[in-house]
């Protein structure tokens, strides 16, 4: 059990470092409002963050736990995760290497109403909930996780996963909030192409890996 949840943990990871820290609208926003509130203004970006997202969590959790293993075999549930939560990676990967060959950084800061707010918590609960790319990924692939942690640990291994997950949002945004005050040129053109692209080739093997271990589960 403990070399499964620690394999578990390094699996929740990757996939996160290969999403989550992918360059977006949350976090331009962050370099933008980060000018002036440093490191406390990306604290607050991350509490707001998490306020929405742990809520999303627990709600798919309880529905995937109490809801979907009443009405289906764990064969069925493993394979819907494993291949669906795999296509999503796929999609979400090729979606970022897309972006990376034709975007540029400034296409995320465009002008939108969430400029009129001020206060970092929340325009941080604000740009998580309501970006449609954050929503699907915690319905497909984030589910495939949420799934995995269940059968591990039950809610406690939810807990695990969700912390293994949002420590780094924590690192990410206070550390990009903190140099984007010192004035430090966090990430131009070209390296946000880089960026994207590295970010969608990792989704695309962590796709492969959901996929085949379902289908070479006996």
């Amino acid at each position: 059990m403990d070399g499964d949840i620690f394999g578990f943990i390094i699996t929740v990871v990757l996939v996160t470092v290969s999403g989550a820290l992918a360059p977006g609208p949350l976090f331009f926003r962050v370099i933008s409002h980060g000018r002036k509130s440093g490191a406390r203004g990306g604290l607050a970006f991350s509490i707001g963050h998490t306020l929405f997202e742990f809520s999303l969590v627990l709600v798919l959790a309880f529905i995937w736990g109490v809801g979907v293993t009443q009405i289906a075999s764990k064969s069925a549930m493993d394979f819907f995760e494993g291949i669906i939560g795999g296509l999503a990676l796929y999609a979400f990967g090729a979606i970022h290497i897309y972006e990376s060959a034709k975007s540029k950084a400034a296409d995320y800061q465009k002008e939108t109403k969430l400029q009129k707010v001020k206060h970092p918590l929340v325009l941080g609960l604000a740009y998580t909930s309501l970006n449609p790319f954050f929503i699907v990924w915690w319905l497909t692939a984030g589910l495939t996780l949420i799934g995995d942690a269940l059968k591990i640990a039950s809610f406690v291994g939810v807990l695990i996963m969700y912390v293994a997950h949002v420590w780094m949002d924590y690192v990410w945004l206070t550390a990009t909030a903190y140099l984007a005050k010192k004035g430090a040129n966090i990430i131009g053109s070209k390296g946000y192409r880089i960026l994207i692209a590295l970010s969608g080739a990792f989704l695309i093997c962590f796709g492969t890996y959901f996929i085949v271990k379902v289908l070479t589960i006996p």
